[in-house]
């Protein structure tokens, strides 16, 4: 049973087995209807079960448990969630445990990605919490003896307005039930007005034990005799195995081998150990020639991408050419990127008594247990999947091939096996950003207004790209399969890194705007203002203009200064950014930057900051620093002191600004914030010496062969 074909009558067997298990309460049963569509959408989109994929229970003792087969990877959803279904109860967030990416526990969930669990699962936990509210007041007017409507609920109880005597607490309440519910859609929530705890900053609900150290990632577990596994992996991608030999291996005291399948291993109780064992093996493999590196992938993309797609096809774009008083065409690229997680990929395995347990570090713990139940031919009811704090996914560990490793090994050996990946293995077998080409043609007429856009994106997807300014001819085009890009084009995995796609996009759209602001002698800010009427996007620009204090000037400016706006996960988004350059070493220093954000009402502000904050940081990486070294399918970059992350010496000083619209509901914060860093610094950078960049990231020599050019 593969990924696409997920029993729905199993999940409804495993729910109810589930209820039992919890003996009494209140339990509210929902559905995320726009999660899953959402998920499953796309030619061939996986068939994912539509009747329940998250629980809110009240237990007899008062306490509310809310289980979600989400996981908790530092974006802070654990906090955020928590306050939506207190404040919609009326309980203190104390009260509330979320119960996170256990496939025992959680009915289905397609994953974390996308900055979709605020968007999408916020509404549906928001309305559950509602319809607990409405059973308890519902029990609450038979026991006290009065009508609902003269009831209020405050702190986890239910009394009589005025008469504060007159109260049941939800555990009196829901003590002795067994009540049942499922969502209809039909309960009505709080409005913004009412809200108590949305919409402040509480603190993470995870900060005490990441803090002290005892938060426990799948690389803390420990298991009695269990084994640390070391697998043999290619020199590169696409190298077959020809002959190996394990002979010296076996010798070594307590090192066990595998060879089965195509998976050959050594493990031992020691990790030392079982890297010395594999050391030993000597192996023969037939490398493929190279096709293509990192400087000549971009061509082959353009050669070799599959047939595209329009959208957002307005106008006549030979009218629009002929009105440009200007053409510009211009070609911008973006190499391969890692997501060099603190965690690397990891999973410890163990089958007992016909069961397997998996501690993995994943983005989506049920999809990974569809993958290892058909890797070592068990029921998926057979395989528990246990997600604990992940550190660091960034779309990188949705899929998880070291949990199949580690269960496999598990079968073989009948011990419990960990497998982790090294930063040489995660830096090989991860999958990468794809490298990506997008070619723009435009034109600005005699007034400086955008008459032409001519947009074609190479292998980074559409995600960012929608036309926000307004222009009468308009055509966007897009080459490549899926966020990944086209497996057939690139020499090696490829798939979601933070905001797919997005900042390639913006990086390209956002440049291309300021070169046209600079031939029309306009300031930049002033550009684009004049340039679009949308009113969320106008809002995000003042708002980081106010903040930064600019004013007005034509590009070059010789200031240093670099505006850059985009949308994603339906927030908008506009970021300034300060650089100095040493201009005989070319070295970029971004020394301030100011972000401000509409993202709906704001659950948690500062949780909000934190990851705009987070995101300004990271993007600093691949923006000056991070690119992946290959030639065909071996990858040379394999350590950090060859990929260039941001340093604290890097880091600007940060402000950011929540734009207050309570009008809309929460939209994405995890991604957002990303999108526009490259092309603000590549701005900046134009403003401080004219010198434009068509390629990430802006490393010292990129700029001084600017410069020079």
């Amino acid at each position: 049973m593969g990924d696409r074909e997920y029993s729905r009558e199993s999940q409804a067997l495993e729910r109810r087995d589930f209820i039992k298990m919890l003996g009494g309460g209140i339990f509210i049963l929902f559905t995320v209807s726009d999660w899953l569509e959402l998920a499953a959408q796309g030619p061939g989109g996986p068939s994912y079960p539509s009747d329940i994929n998250a629980y809110l229970k009240i237990a007899e003792d008062g306490k509310v448990a809310v289980y979600s087969g989400k996981i908790e990877m530092g974006q802070g959803i654990m906090t955020s969630l928590a306050q939506e279904a207190a404040d919609e109860l009326g309980v203190a967030i104390e009260s509330i445990q979320m119960i996170m990416g256990d496939t025992d526990l959680c009915p289905f969930d397609a994953g974390t990605f996308g900055s979709m669990s605020t968007r999408f699962f916020g509404p549906a936990l928001r309305s559950a919490a509602a319809e607990a509210k409405a059973v308890l007041l519902d029990l609450a007017a038979e026991q006290l003896k009065a009508p609902r409507e003269k009831l209020s609920v405050q702190n986890g109880a239910v009394f009589v307005t005025g008469d504060s005597k007159a109260r049941l607490t939800f555990g009196q309440l829901a003590k002795g039930q067994k009540i049942t519910r499922k969502l209809d859609g039909k309960i009505v929530t709080k409005k913004v007005a009412e809200f108590t705890i949305m919409g402040n900053s509480i603190r993470r609900l995870d900060s005490s034990e990441k803090v002290t150290g005892k938060a426990q990632y799948a690389g803390d577990v420990r298991l009695p005799g269990m084994l640390y596994a070391r697998i043999l992996r290619p020199p590169a991608h696409g190298a077959k195995l020809k002959t190996v030999d394990t002979g010296a291996a076996a010798k070594m005291a307590g090192v066990v081998i595998v060879n089965e399948g195509g998976l050959i291993a050594t493990l031992h109780e020691d990790p030392e150990a079982a890297a010395k064992a594999l050391e030993t093996v000597n192996a023969d493999w037939e490398v493929p020639a190279p096709a293509v590196d990192d400087t000549t992938i971009y061509d082959y993309i353009l050669k070799n991408m599959t047939e595209g797609r329009e959208a957002d096809k307005r106008g006549d774009l030979a009218q629009g050419e002929k009105m440009a008083a200007t053409v510009f065409e211009h070609r911008y690229e973006v190499p391969y990127g890692a997501h060099a997680p603190i965690e690397t990929h990891a999973a410890i395995a163990k089958i007992e008594n016909g069961r397997t347990t998996v501690w993995i570090s994943t983005q989506g713990p049920f999809p990974n247990k569809q993958r290892i139940a058909e890797a070592i031919g068990v029921e998926p009811a057979n395989v528990h999947v246990i997600a604990p704090y992940v550190g660091g996914g960034f779309g990188g560990k949705n899929p998880a091939p070291q949990a199949i490793e580690a269960a496999r090994l598990a079968k073989i050996t009948g011990k419990p096996v960990q497998v982790m990946y090294t930063r040489a293995e995660e830096f090989f077998y991860d999958t990468f950003r794809p490298a990506a080409v997008i070619k723009i043609k435009s034109g600005i007429d005699g007034a400086g207004k955008i008459c032409l856009w001519d947009y074609s994106a190479y292998s980074c997807g559409s995600r960012s790209s929608e036309q926000f300014y307004d222009v009468a001819h308009n055509i966007l085009r897009y080459y490549g399969q899926g966020m990944g890009g086209d497996s057939k084009v690139h020499p090696f995995g490829t798939g979601a890194w933070r905001a797919p796609g997005a900042p390639v996009n913006v990086f390209a759209r956002e440049s291309q705007i300021d070169i046209m602001a600079a031939k029309a002698k306009v300031d930049p800010l002033e550009f684009r203002l004049n340039n679009t009427s949308d009113k969320r996007m106008r809002s995000v620009l003042e708002a980081a203009a106010a903040m930064f204090g600019w004013k007005k000037a034509a590009l070059p400016s010789g200031r240093g200064y670099g505006i850059a706006c985009g949308i994603d996960a339906e927030t908008y988004v506009a970021e300034i950014a300060e650089v100095s350059i040493d201009k005989a070493s070319g070295r970029v220093k971004v020394n301030r930057v100011v972000a401000a954000q509409d993202m709906g009402f704001v659950v948690n502000p500062n949780g909000a900051q934190m990851q705009m904050e987070g995101c300004v940081t990271m993007g600093l990486g691949y923006t000056l620093g991070e690119d992946v070294q290959f030639k065909g399918g071996d990858i040379l970059t394999r350590s950090l002191s060859s990929y260039e992350l941001p340093r604290f010496s890097w880091l600007p000083e940060i402000e950011t600004v929540l734009v207050k619209n309570d009008d809309i509901g929460p939209k994405g914060a995890g991604e957002p914030a990303i999108v526009p860093v490259g092309a603000a610094v590549a701005n900046a950078i134009y403003d401080a010496t004219g010198a434009r960049i068509f390629r990430l990231p802006l490393t010292p020599d990129r700029v001084k062969q600017a410069l020079e050019g």
